[in-house]
C-alpha cells in the first residue's frame, strides 16, 4: 500500500522523487494543458467516466490531441490499485501540450491522501465570501477564447481567491458575475436547496460543468427531489433552505456563513450530503 502512487499511461510506476516533468513543457511555463481530480475510495475511483469525459472536452477546447479514454481508464484503475486499500485518496490526471517544439503531449496520474483541510470542510462545513470575478456571463459565447467552462492548470487566479479568503478569515469562495449573478467556487459547483428542489446556475453563464453536480442531479428525482439549472443571486444564497459547495473530493461542504450572514444549516441536515454519495457510487 503507497503512500503516493505517480505512474505514466504506459502502465509505469514512476519515482516520486526522480524528474517527470521537463523544465520547458509547455503546461510548466504558460499552465498550458488540462487536468482532472477523481476521489477515490472502496477501492475505486469515482465518477471516472464522467471526468473522462470532461478531459476529452477540456482538451478539444484547447486543440489538444484528443485523449485515448482506454489508455487513461487502465492507468487509472493500475494507479487505484497500485493505491490498495479502503482509504481514500486524490487522484489527478495532468496532460499537457507537453515540451516545446515537440509536438507530443505529457499526460502522468498522480495519487495522494484527501488532505485534512478537505475531511474538515466535510465534518464542519465552510464559510464563504463572495468575489467579483470580473467577467460577464455572455463571456463563454462572446470570447470563447477565454476558455471557460474547460478545466485548464491556468489556476492561479482562483488559487489567489483562495488566499484572499484566508486572509479574510474565510474557508472558500463563491464567484460573481460583473452583473452580480452566482457562478461557482473556484473548485467547487455552487448548488442550492429550495424546498425539495435543488438549483444550479446553468452551464451557459460560465462556469464550468461539474462532475459531481451532474451525479447528484442525475439520482436526485429518485429521492423525491426536483432539479432546476436557474441564474442565481446572493440573496438567493442567503434565504436557501442550503447551499453546498460541490466537488468531486470535498463532496458536498455545506455553506454556513456567507459575507457574514449566518445561513440555514438545519433543513435538509444531512440529506443533500448524503445523497451526494449516492450519487457517486452510483456513477462509479
Amino acid at each position: 500500500m503507497a503512500d503516493r502512487v505517480l505512474m505514466t499511461l504506459d502502465g509505469e510506476v514512476r519515482d516520486l522523487d526522480a524528474p517527470l516533468v521537463h523544465a520547458d513543457d509547455i503546461g510548466v511555463l504558460r499552465g498550458d494543458g488540462v487536468f482532472e481530480t477523481l476521489l477515490v475510495r472502496g477501492g475505486r475511483a469515482c465518477a471516472v467516466e464522467l471526468h473522462l469525459a470532461r478531459l476529452a472536452s477540456s482538451a478539444e477546447a484547447l486543440a489538444l490531441p484528443e485523449p485515448d479514454r482506454a489508455e487513461w481508464r487502465a492507468a487509472v484503475d493500475l494507479a487505484v490499485e497500485k493505491w490498495g486499500g479502503d482509504r481514500e485518496g486524490v487522484l489527478r490526471l495532468v496532460y499537457t501540450r507537453g515540451r516545446e517544439d515537440a509536438g507530443s503531449p505529457t499526460a502522468f496520474l498522480l495519487l495522494t491522501p484527501v488532505p485534512e483541510r478537505v475531511l474538515r470542510t466535510r465534518r464542519e462545513g465552510v464559510s464563504v465570501v463572495t468575489l467579483e470575478r470580473g467577467y460577464s456571463v455572455d463571456v463563454a459565447r462572446t470570447a470563447p477564447w477565454q476558455l471557460i467552462g474547460a478545466k485548464t492548470l491556468s489556476y492561479a487566479t482562483n488559487m489567489a481567491a483562495l488566499r484572499h479568503a484566508e486572509a479574510l478569515g474565510v474557508d472558500d469562495v463563491i464567484y460573481t458575475s460583473s452583473e452580480g449573478y452566482v457562478l461557482e467556487g473556484p473548485r467547487s459547483t455552487v448548488v442550492i436547496a429550495r424546498g425539495r428542489t435543488l438549483l444550479t446556475p446553468p452551464a451557459e453563464m460560465g462556469v464550468l460543468p461539474g462532475t459531481t453536480q451532474q451525479a447528484l442531479f442525475d439520482v436526485a428525482g429518485d429521492h423525491d427531489f426536483a432539479v432546476r439549472y436557474e441564474p442565481l443571486r446572493p440573496a438567493d444564497l442567503i434565504v436557501a433552505d442550503g447551499v453546498w459547495l460541490v466537488s468531486s473530493v470535498s463532496r458536498a461542504a455545506r455553506v454556513h456563513m456567507l459575507d457574514g450572514h449566518p445561513l440555514s444549516v438545519r433543513s435538509l441536515a444531512g440529506t443533500v450530503e448524503e445523497l451526494v454519495d449516492k450519487a457517486v457510487d452510483a456513477a462509479s
